[in-house]
């Protein structure tokens, strides 16, 4: 029995050797089960001239001629899978594309960050810098990653409409009117306290707000725009 044992020990100890090299290979790196992060916007099996751009290696051209048609030779990145128009795979192909950069594509091209603390209604008006990213399935040259000088645009959720209607209820109630209903919607409360203590101003800051806010030179204390 126990000259039986003594092999059963060594082939236990040896099996645990192995398992402990084997796991120290995987975390070492030498067998990497990550998936590449851009694995998560390429679909597999689809056509290789509709994969995003960050799917393929191109062989850009600078040289080319801004706004002429172009074709580059292009390549899947590693574990990347796509066919042609025969349905056959394939890993090296061609896509057209327009000569121009990233930041001269049309605005529906990319997508911008917005800003919600430039004022929106100011003379001139305010711009800020914002980030832009082209859309996936769109090939330009040059970072597709760019800041752009943008004007403010942005919404706090406030109605011309509504401000606009509680202005004009001076002119048949003073009660919302007369006493800053209007100013106190669009939140500016300094000018709805001056209009609730003067009578909104005995009828006359009533009537100039009523135009004010009709051609949109009054609007929301945030600098947002109008919805």
């Amino acid at each position: 029995m126990a000259a039986a044992a003594g092999p059963l020990l060594q082939l236990c100890r040896l099996c645990r050797v192995l398992l402990f090299l084997s796991q120290f290979y995987i975390l070492s790196g030498g067998e990497s089960t990550e998936i590449p992060p851009y694995m998560m916007k390429c679909p597999s099996n689809g056509l290789c001239s509709r994969l995003p751009a960050d799917c393929i290696d191109c062989a850009t051209n600078f040289s080319c001629v801004y706004g002429k048609p172009v074709t580059f030779d292009c390549t899947v990145k590693p574990s990347v899978t796509c066919v042609d128009q025969d349905f056959k795979s394939q890993k090296n192909f061609i896509i057209n594309m327009t000569c121009r950069f990233c930041w001269q594509l049309p605005e529906t091209d990319y997508e911008c960050s917005n800003s919600t603390s430039c004022m929106t209604v100011s003379c001139p008006r305010q711009r800020y810098t914002a980030n832009c990213t082209v859309r996936d399935h769109i090939h330009c040259l040059g970072n597709r990653t760019f800041p752009k000088m943008l004007y403010c645009n942005w919404t706090g959720g406030y109605k011309w409409s509504t401000a606009l209607a509680l202005s004009l209820l001076c002119c048949c109630s003073i009660t919302l009117g007369g006493f800053g209903a209007d100013r106190f919607y669009l939140g500016q409360w300094r000018e709805g306290l001056g209009k609730l203590f003067s009578f909104g101003g005995l009828g006359i800051w009533t009537l100039i707000d009523v135009l004010l806010i009709g051609v949109g030179y009054v609007g929301p204390a945030d600098g947002s725009l109008y919805i």
